[in-house]
């Protein structure tokens, strides 16, 4: 298995020490001779922010290849998908036990409990980007 997540872009955009790279993120069945005929397949474009000291070498259309390690988009989904359905889950019974199984009340209560669990996601912003950063490498 590949330790590494490799993807081709272009650079769109350098401001300071951030380098602002488009890529093109596509489904793994885009090589399948039946895309044409199938739903499943798509792409679709997205802006990478890479923080790199060499950031002046690149220019504005420099097509480049970023580079991040797979242990990232593991912790990328634990965060994102695997604590949140379990702080769901577990908030969903404690709460059916307390409220003597007031289903809608319980499942108000334990959809408000993501709130706080994404709020304070989004005040740590900073140090995920520290914790899933790329880095970028000039294609010759």
């Amino acid at each position: 298995m590949v330790d590494t997540i490799k993807h081709q872009g272009i650079v769109e955009n350098i401001i300071g020490s951030q380098v602002f790279v488009r890529i093109v993120q596509t489904t793994g069945c885009t090589a399948c001779s039946a895309k044409g005929y199938c739903s499943s397949s798509e792409s679709k474009e997205k802006v990478i922010e890479v923080t790199t000291s060499s950031a002046t070498l690149f220019k504005s259309g420099d097509r480049v290849t970023i580079i991040g390690e797979t242990s990232m988009g593991m912790m990328a989904v634990l965060w994102a998908f695997v604590i949140p359905f379990m702080l769901l889950i577990i908030s969903l019974f404690i709460l059916m036990s307390v409220t003597s199984g007031n289903e809608l009340f319980s499942s108000s209560l334990s959809l408000a409990f993501l709130i706080p669990y994404y709020l304070f996601l989004w005040m740590n912003k900073e140090k995920m980007k520290k914790i899933f950063s790329f880095t970028i490498k000039p294609i010759k």
